[in-house]
């Protein structure tokens, strides 16, 4: 009976000859890419090229400047301004 250390001893062996199939592989691609670049003139723009990856931050969260005191209601001051500001002066509202 096959003991689990065996089993893993095997794991082991097949995930390193998999790794090993698998550079060789990339390798054997890398070479057929690149002689039918050479035999057509072609570069890496004539590809089409790679898009790019908009990586953006987490934005931080905006302090709140505006507060009604009757409803608790809030507003950064950024975009379209709330129902409960609506015709009257936000100086009024102001935190400070």
């Amino acid at each position: 009976m096959t003991t689990y250390q065996e089993y893993k001893a095997k794991i082991a062996e097949l995930e390193n000859l998999a790794e090993s199939a698998r550079k060789n592989e990339v390798t054997q691609a890398k070479e057929k890419i690149f002689t039918i670049m050479r035999e057509y003139g072609l570069t890496v723009a004539d590809l089409g090229g790679v898009a790019k990856v908009k990586t953006s931050k987490p934005r931080a969260p905006v302090p709140t400047k505006y507060r009604d005191d009757t409803t608790g209601e809030t507003w950064t001051g950024r975009g379209r301004a709330p129902k409960w500001l609506e015709g009257k002066n936000k100086d009024d509202y102001l935190i400070k």
